[in-house]
């Protein structure tokens, strides 16, 4: 049993991993922005614990890292205004990833998206360069540190109930439940085979343990 540590704790794929670790039988704590949240994320059975990540420094955030066995990243800044998107999903992202070299929790799991890289092609001019953008400097930061590793690139996200099946680089948009990315990132939490790996993925037939072995 770990402890794992969620930034982004009261997203719609945080709030349905939450429980399926919690079921596992695993701590975990979700860090939140919104104190208001504090009763949603616990009724998952993580701990709440409230944090302006964007504001937060290293030292900061090795303080809320240390203790912990495991990392999950799936804080966003929702697209936007591109200052705050640079600032929450690249430099707060990358931030959290020194943070928990220097605590020593080395295992660490990036919830990216599916075209993440450096080839990316989203136009300078498009509203989702910024996201794209700093995915892909936070996802380099991270392949080039002295971290365990997963980077999770899904495709479009969607509200389906889970099939608890994906398919790997599948083509096209990618399309695939929360519910499954959920699955997906406990999936590999628990599999050591899928540290120093960028796995993308979308809905599709393969059972989940399988695809992602």
């Amino acid at each position: 049993m770990a402890r794992i540590l969620i930034f982004g704790g009261h997203g719609k794929v945080a709030l349905l991993l939450e429980p399926l670790l919690v079921a596992q039988g695993h701590t975990v704590t979700a860090v939140i922005r919104n104190a208001a949240h504090e009763a949603e994320v616990a009724a998952t059975g993580a701990q709440p614990l409230v944090a302006d990540i964007e504001t937060l420094d290293v030292d900061q955030l090795e303080n809320i890292v240390a203790g912990n066995d495991a990392v999950v990243w799936s804080a966003g800044a929702g697209g936007g205004d591109p200052a705050r998107t640079y600032a929450v999903d690249r430099d707060a992202a990358i931030r959290s990833m020194d943070a928990a070299s220097a605590a020593g929790v080395l295992r660490y799991v990036m919830v990216s998206w599916i075209g993440s890289r450096a080839d990316h092609g989203v136009d300078r001019d498009d509203s989702f360069f910024a996201y794209a953008d700093a995915k892909w400097a936070a996802d380099a930061h991270l392949a080039a540190s002295d971290l365990d590793w997963t980077i999770l690139a899904p495709g479009t996200l969607t509200l389906d109930p889970p099939t608890g099946r994906i398919a790997r680089d599948p083509a096209g948009r990618g399309a695939v439940p929360r519910a499954d990315v959920a699955e997906v990132i406990a999936a590999t939490l628990a599999d050591d085979a899928t540290i120093a790996r960028t796995i993308r993925f979308g809905g599709g037939d393969e059972v989940i343990g399988h695809a992602i072995a």
